[in-house]
C-alpha cells in the first residue's frame, strides 16, 4: 500500500516540531532533525508527483528547499527549487518561473553559470508555451547566451541567440534581429562543421533587411557573397536576389512564382513565410497569399 503524500508532508511538519516540554514553537535551527525533516518532504513531494497532484508536490519541493537553505546546504536547496519549479509548470506557471528563479540565484551565488543558463532556458520555454509572453522570453534567452559566453560555451549561446533573432525579427526589431544572424552566420562559416549552416543565418539576415530597406537588402547580399563565397551559390541567396528584382519591378507574380519554386523544394516554415509575407506587402497590388 502506498503511503498518500499528505501523510508524509505531516509528518515532516512534526518532525520539526519539539517535545511539548520546551514549547510549541517549529524548530528550524540547523539538526538532524531538520535534515529528516527535508528528506520526509521531498517524499511527499514525490507521491504528490504520483498522484499528479502538481501544486501539492510544488509546495512540498518548497519546503523541503527552504529547510536546506536553513542547514546551508545550497546544492540540495537548489535542486528541490528546481523540482518545485518542474512540478508547478503543470499547475502553475508562473509560480514555476518564481521557483526555477529561486534556483538561479543559488546557482549565481554559487558561481553554477551553465546550470542557472539551462533554467533561463526553461523560464523562456514557459514564457513561450504557457503564458506568451515573448519579451520576457526573449529576455531569458539573453541572459541565458550572456551566461553561456561567460563560460566559453558558444555553441549553446549561439542557440539561445538565434531564438532572440528570430523573435525579435516577428517583433520587428529587424536591427537587433540583423545583428544576431550576422554574428552567428560568420561564427559558423569558419567552423567546417557548421559552415553549411551559415547560408540558413545570412538569408535570414537579408530577410529582415528586406523588411527595412530594399537598397540595404540589395547591399547586404553583396557583402554576404563577397565574406562567404558559397553563399552565391544557395538557393537561399537565388531567392533573394529574385525577390530584390521582383520588388524593382513591382512585380508581384515574379515575388511569388519565386517563393512557389523555393518551397517546392525547400519546405517553408512558419518564421520564413511570415517574413517573406511582410516583404510582398511591399510590393504595390500585393495579395494576402505565398502561394
Amino acid at each position: 500500500m502506498t503511503v498518500p503524500g499528505g501523510w508524509w508532508l505531516r509528518l515532516g511538519d512534526l518532525r520539526l516540531l519539539p517535545p511539548p516540554w520546551e514549547g510549541g514553537e517549529r524548530k528550524t535551527e540547523g539538526s538532524s532533525k531538520t535534515e529528516e525533516a527535508c528528506e520526509i518532504y521531498a517524499r511527499a513531494a514525490n507521491m504528490f508527483k504520483m498522484a499528479k497532484n502538481w501544486s501539492a508536490a510544488g509546495n512540498a519541493f518548497c519546503q523541503a528547499a527552504q529547510l536546506h537553505l536553513q542547514l546551508q546546504n545550497k546544492h540540495d536547496a537548489a535542486t528541490c527549487f528546481v523540482d518545485a519549479g518542474n512540478a508547478f509548470k503543470k499547475a502553475d506557471p508562473q509560480e514555476a518561473i518564481n521557483c526555477l528563479m529561486r534556483a538561479i540565484e543559488i546557482y549565481t551565488d554559487m558561481g553554477r553559470f551553465t546550470i542557472a543558463a539551462k533554467h533561463h532556458i526553461s523560464i523562456a520555454e514557459i514564457y513561450e508555451t504557457e503564458l506568451v509572453d515573448i519579451e520576457k522570453a526573449i529576455a531569458h534567452y539573453e541572459q541565458s547566451a550572456d551566461y553561456y559566453k561567460g563560460e566559453e560555451s558558444n555553441s549553446s549561446a549561439n542557440k539561445c541567440l538565434l531564438k532572440v533573432a528570430g523573435y525579435a525579427a516577428q517583433l520587428e526589431q529587424y536591427q537587433k534581429a540583423i545583428d544576431i544572424y550576422e554574428q552567428v552566420g560568420t561564427n559558423a562559416m569558419d567552423s567546417p562543421l557548421l559552415k553549411y549552416s551559415a547560408k540558413d543565418y545570412f538569408f535570414k539576415a537579408a530577410l529582415c533587411h528586406f523588411c527595412i530597406d530594399m537598397l540595404n537588402a540589395k547591399l547586404a547580399v553583396q557583402k554576404y557573397e563577397d565574406l562567404f563565397p558559397a553563399f552565391s551559390d544557395s538557393r537561399e541567396c537565388k531567392l533573394m536576389k529574385k525577390l530584390l528584382e521582383a520588388h524593382e519591378e513591382q512585380n508581384v507574380d515574379s515575388y511569388t512564382e519565386a517563393v512557389k519554386e523555393y518551397d517546392s523544394i525547400s519546405r517553408l516554415d512558419q518564421w520564413l513565410t511570415t517574413m517573406l509575407l511582410r516583404g510582398k506587402k511591399t510590393i504595390q497590388g500585393e495579395e494576402e497569399d505565398l502561394r
